[in-house]
């Protein structure tokens, strides 16, 4: 290689290599692709963690919720029941009562009365109301309408009587109400 050549690629005529001035932005230009590569890698591998534990805090959260919904199917009657117990207990000491040889019959009548008021109660603790229209419009979405009556002094589709007592619970009808509606009386020609 004569002297000349080596001057152009950057050599010197001992055979020293030294770096071309065209190179050196270039190892530059490298190096900062490879630090930004480490940190674009550093980034990606710190997303991932972040997704694996994203990932593996839904999955607990659905496996909670799961077993909650398992829990509630489980356990949701047991407020109920122990509201009806109180009930339940009446109920046999009024059966008891019957048997006996000499029965009072006002003393049953009372053990009803208050029976029914503990259940009235525990109905209550529920949430379940009552829907007794009697007076009120007839409304077919909380009523049903056993018979039309002709009346002189209701308007027409006013409720009559209750038939049945309806139910709600906690604003949803559970059961509608059964009643007499009136109808205008026929008019005289």
């Amino acid at each position: 290689m004569s002297t000349n050549q080596a001057g152009e690629l950057g050599e010197s005529p001992q055979g020293d290599e030294t770096v071309p001035s065209e190179t050196a932005p270039q190892l530059e230009e490298l190096s900062r692709l490879r630090q930004a590569v480490a940190e674009a890698e550093e980034k990606a591998r710190n997303h991932w963690e972040q997704y694996l534990r994203a990932a593996a805090e839904l999955d607990n959260v659905r496996k909670r919720a799961q077993r909650d919904i398992e829990a509630a199917n489980r356990y949701g009657l047991e407020k109920f029941v122990a509201e009806l117990l109180p009930v339940h207990d009446s109920l046999e000491l009024a059966v008891q009562s019957a048997q006996q040889v000499e029965v009072d019959v006002r003393s049953l009548e009372q053990g009803q009365e208050a029976t029914l008021k503990l259940l009235v109660k525990a109905l209550e603790k529920l949430g379940v109301t009552p829907v007794r229209p009697l007076g009120e419009p007839f409304d077919p979405t909380r009523h049903e309408a056993m018979m039309a009556q002709e009346s002189a002094t209701a308007e027409p589709n006013t409720v009559l009587q209750v038939v049945q007592t309806g139910y709600e619970l906690n604003g949803r009808l559970l059961r509608p109400a059964r009643v007499i509606v009136s109808k205008a009386p026929p008019r005289a020609t």
